[in-house]
């Protein structure tokens, strides 16, 4: 039996989700073919030959990215079954559904897709009628399962070469991997993604499996390796488990991780043995410096705490990268601008990757934030061209904003970070009517600079 696994967008990393499900449907007996359109061309002749097309969709940009790819499978080949598998796919089941896809996997997908495929195998040699798979995938409400990982098997994708590098200050660029030690989050922030999939359910990923994945990528050419677990400090033991014995193997690999501001508060301790260990720089979905805002998103810290960490962090020498939501409902120009110059104060201009000055609030189905009144106040009904639910800010001033600094920003995205920052920040406090603080004029060999992946998008 033949199956084609897909890949549309994952943040120009090589896709860890389509590594995962092809060993575990080699595994099975399958001959396996993997395919990144993001790197390289869909050729539509293995879309007609497959019995089994499965699309990987960790996230919005994915999703949608995939529905014409989908329409052409389903058009040359009528016969194949298709599935979806990732975080957003049980989240827009019905929508698959009304394409051409016959099932969907969300968290754990690995063990679902596997007997899934094996019905299809089933039914195809014992030629029955097809039927639909009787997946449990309404945003996977029961408690998912504990499973054993396999390593995952990349062999079929691009070479690393073909994705996102790490730029380091130097002008050197290195070679990036991908993996994940977890998955899941123990908190329930309310525009976060994870949350309606795991429900606060975390799942490690075993130790030896993650280590042997880091190591065949370190072999196939891998000088810095991205962990892209939800929180890296959900389980904070296994975390450093896990990159004590990367830095003990392979000491001059370098590696980046995600880690909330909770987390980081909570752990003072261990954020040096991350340095020690060869952490490149620590990512922190901040999404607001107004404590009302984060309250409302429900991501348990303040604007006081954000101070905290990047202190904390600088302390042990590591480096901060924040992520905000910078467009949302409850924001005012005045506001825009007091998040621009609370970046600028804390010195991380060249911590923030521009496009985090852009991004407005996505809200997918299945967001929590759908369960308040002040959100609910400034959405539609869902739109199915977008899958999300549209929103207007009550100011018009606001969303010009933000639609000027994302054509800013999105022309420049590889542009001096610092050269980016001023001209938004001075559109900004122009709009607003607010004088603009001072600008650093220190020479750029004072700043403080860190590593980045030169593919910063983030959703």
């Amino acid at each position: 039996m033949r199956s084609l696994l897909v890949s549309t967008y994952e943040m120009g990393r090589q896709p860890f989700g389509i590594a995962s499900a092809a060993a575990w449907m080699r595994a099975a007996g399958w001959d396996v073919t993997c395919l990144d359109v993001a790197k390289e061309e869909l050729q539509e002749g293995r879309l007609g030959s497959a019995d089994l097309i499965g699309f990987h969709l960790p996230m919005h940009t994915a999703t949608r990215l995939a529905a014409p790819i989908i329409a052409t499978a389903r058009r040359m080949n009528p016969a194949a079954r298709i599935c979806a598998f990732g975080l957003y796919a049980p989240l827009n089941a019905d929508w698959l559904r009304s394409i051409g896809v016959d099932a969907v996997f969300g968290g754990e997908f690995e063990e679902d897709l596997t007997a899934f495929a094996q019905q299809v195998g089933t039914q195809r040699s014992q030629s029955t009628q097809r039927n639909t798979y009787a997946a449990d995938s309404a945003f996977n409400r029961r408690p998912l399962p504990k499973i054993h990982f396999l390593v995952p098997d990349r062999s079929g994708l691009p070479p690393l070469s073909k994705y996102a590098t790490l730029q380091m200050p130097d002008g050197r660029r290195r070679l990036v991997g991908y993996t994940e030690a977890s998955r899941g989050c123990r908190h329930l922030c309310r525009h976060c993604p994870v949350v309606p999939i795991y429900n606060g359910q975390f799942r490690v990923v075993q130790a030896e499996v993650v280590v042997a994945d880091v190591d065949a990528q370190i072999a196939a050419g891998a000088e810095h390796i991205t962990f892209g677990d939800p929180d890296f400090f959900n389980g904070p033991t296994h975390a450093m488990k896990i990159v004590t014995a990367l830095n003990a193997k392979h000491p001059a690999v370098t590696y980046d991780v995600t880690i909330k501001v909770e987390h980081l508060l909570k752990h003072p301790d261990l954020l040096p043995r991350l340095a020690d260990t060869g952490c490149a720089f620590v990512t922190s979905a901040i999404e607001s410096v107004d404590d009302r805002v984060l309250a409302l998103f429900d991501k348990g810290h303040t604007r006081e705490d954000f101070v905290r960490a990047v202190a904390l962090c600088r302390a042990s020498g590591l480096s901060l990268v924040p992520t905000f939501v910078a467009f949302h409902p409850w924001l005012t120009l005045a506001s825009y601008c007091d998040l621009v110059d609370t970046i600028a104060r804390l010195d991380l201009v060249d911590h923030v990757a521009p496009i985090q000055l852009a991004i407005r609030l996505l809200v997918p189905e299945g967001s929590r934030l759908l369960t308040l009144d002040e959100m609910r106040a400034h959405v539609g009904p869902f739109d199915p061209a977008t899958l999300t639910y549209r929103w207007l800010h009550p100011d018009p001033d606001v969303d010009a904003l933000q639609r000027d600094v994302m054509a800013l920003v999105g022309m420049r995205l590889t542009a001096d970070r610092r050269a980016v920052f001023d001209t938004v920040s001075t559109l900004a406090h122009e709009r607003a009517g607010v004088e603009r603080p001072m600008a650093d004029s220190r020479p750029a060999r004072y700043r403080a600079t860190v590593p980045y992946l030169n593919e910063p998008w983030y959703c």
